[in-house]
């Protein structure tokens, strides 16, 4: 893989990005505790790994990065190098395969893209509390 970079600046750059409590993370579990939700954060011990989880009603959600998930992947996949390409790609189909089993596994799923909460967290958040509400009476 050709790199503008050298491997320190890539490592220190690499290093830099966080596989949890993002930015978007924190605001979406900062404004469900706010509200008076109780949930469980980072389930090891589910396949994935959801970054939300409510454990009576088995919901768990992931909060995806637009970029490391894919959001319209085939938009602007051609302008990426072959090594992120594939890597994105494997991203996206890890994503599949951990939203299949928890399904399998009676689990609901949900994901939130960040760009959807940096945009409207509000809208993000109703739609969560209309998910639970609906696994609450179910």
């Amino acid at each position: 893989m050709a790199d503008n970079m050298t491997p320190e600046q890539r490592r220190m750059t690499m290093s830099q990005i966080r596989s949890r409590d993002t930015k978007v993370e924190l605001a979406v579990r900062k404004e469900l505790h706010r509200r008076g939700y109780r949930f469980r954060v980072n389930a090891a011990w589910l396949a994935g790994k959801p970054d939300v989880v409510f454990t009576k009603i088995r919901l768990a959600i992931f909060i995806d990065g637009d970029f490391w998930h894919g959001w319209k992947f085939d938009q602007w996949s051609h302008k990426l190098a072959p090594y992120w390409r594939e890597k994105i790609a494997g991203n996206m189909a890890r994503d599949l395969r951990h939203t299949t089993l928890l399904r399998c596994n009676d689990w609901a799923v949900m994901r939130v893209w960040e760009h959807d909460v940096k945009k409207n967290l509000e809208r993000c958040i109703q739609r969560i509390e209309a998910k639970v509400g609906k696994l609450r009476r179910a």
